[in-house]
């Protein structure tokens, strides 16, 4: 397994060791004792699983303490340009963001620890998106930052996404206020 660093502390870009032969391959997307070795000790006890067609974009999302997530986000099928914001207020990094290319072909995993939002812009029809996360969901607790606001600078591939109406009705991040 291959551990990269981002500029954002705590954002972990990981590749798995993949074995390859002629019945096809096998790879462990989780072992929760190689990934305490690195640092992730997070329990995750969801699971979730989304299928997008090509331009749809999701987020940026994040559960805001104390029901905040981590979250082991990698694709199975397709592609996308993931992103996570820091919204950690004490953070060198706060207001930045980290963007990495998931795909089948590459097999990296994106670690996303509490205290950022995340979202990612599907980059072909048909995407399987899944997403371990370190607490359930709770909908009181859960906020949007607008996509393409201009503050964060995030350089999404596209102007006209397809998004949710939850999307469209996001915050900018000068009207945000962190609870991180």
């Amino acid at each position: 397994m291959e551990i990269t660093k981002t500029n954002i502390d705590g954002l972990l870009i990981i590749t798995p060791n993949v074995f390859k032969d002629s019945r096809g391959s096998f790879f462990e997307s989780w072992n929760s004792d190689q990934f305490k070795q690195i640092g992730i000790t997070d329990v995750f006890d969801q699971d979730n699983q989304s299928i997008s067609s090509k331009n749809v974009l999701r987020g940026l999302h994040f559960q805001n303490p104390p029901y905040a997530q981590s979250k082991l986000v990698r694709v199975v099928r397709g592609s996308v340009l993931d992103v996570a914001v820091d919204l950690r207020k004490n953070s060198p990094t706060y207001g930045m963001h980290h963007s990495v290319i998931l795909s089948e072909e590459n097999n990296k995993l994106f670690y996303i620890p509490k205290g950022f939002a995340h979202g990612f812009l599907s980059l072909e029809d048909n995407t399987v998106f899944c997403y371990k996360c370190s607490g359930k969901y709770n909908k009181s607790s859960e906020e949007s930052l607008m996509w393409n606001d201009m503050d964060l600078k995030i350089n999404w591939p596209i102007s006209n996404p397809i998004v949710s109406e939850k999307d469209l009705n996001a915050k900018y991040f000068n009207e945000f206020k962190s609870k991180f």
